[in-house]
């Protein structure tokens, strides 16, 4: 028998792979990039267990989980760009609450098997909990700024931008549903993905530091872009 999990994975792939074709047909190249990105990181997990594999020859299997949160993740933003974004108020909120939640339990996993001296002495998961939040809320920031940049290039080159930008207000609240995704799962200490970090610490450690430099100064580089491009324009 197929397991309940596996059939819930291909069906959410399926759904973004049925919204890219939707977004195609409509000739709205916006929605199709995004259910085509969307779409890749579906798979991202399930392509890099056949072919990724260890020293030993050992796939990495990733927790069926996060194959599954990609794809509910995915197709929300897909579908929002077809309509929903703008046409219900509260589906923004929830594809923020749903992708930064899964930022935030990725995180959490990798900071409970690297920083393990931050949860030896508290029986809730306070220093860790922080941690997260605070980096989940910055990871957002970071998201911020590429809608902000898409919609200067968009401007720059008169073309509808990939990602769309609603204004600082709309910005404000993305920001707040962020970190609402990420006490979730800390109130609720989610702690799924940490079977399979603990398999790879020295790579997650090094993962961490690498894509805080590229958050870090990949949003410096956008502010600093955003800043310029406007005063050109104005």
């Amino acid at each position: 028998m197929i397991d309940l999990l596996v059939i819930s994975i291909l069906l959410f792939q399926g759904a973004i792979l049925g919204l890219l074709v939707v977004a195609v047909r409509r000739r709205n190249v916006a929605a199709a990039v995004n259910a085509f990105g969307s779409l890749v990181l579906a798979l991202l997990p399930t392509a890099l267990d056949a072919v990724v594999r260890t020293g030993s020859g050992q796939a990495l299997a990733f927790d069926p989980s996060l194959a599954l949160w990609l794809g509910v993740a995915g197709f929300l933003h897909s579908l929002g760009m077809l309509g929903p974004y703008d046409s219900t108020w509260w589906w923004d909120h929830l594809t923020h609450t749903v992708s930064a939640a899964l930022v935030a339990a990725l995180l959490y996993a990798a900071f409970v098997v690297t920083v393990p001296s931050l949860t030896e002495h508290t029986p809730w998961p306070g220093g860790v909990g922080a941690l997260t939040v605070v980096c989940t809320l910055v990871i957002g920031v970071f998201w911020e700024l590429i809608e902000l940049v898409a919609r200067e290039i968009g401007d720059w080159y008169d073309i509808e931008p990939v990602l769309v930008y609603y204004g600082w207000e709309d910005t404000g609240l993305d920001l707040v549903f962020d970190v609402v995704g990420a006490l979730v799962v800390v109130v609720l200490d989610v702690r799924i993905f940490v079977s399979t970090v603990e398999r790879f610490p020295a790579v997650t450690e090094r993962l961490l530091v690498a894509s805080g430099w590229l958050v870090l100064l990949g949003s410096i580089a956008m502010a600093l872009f955003v800043a310029v491009s406007g005063s050109i324009r104005g």
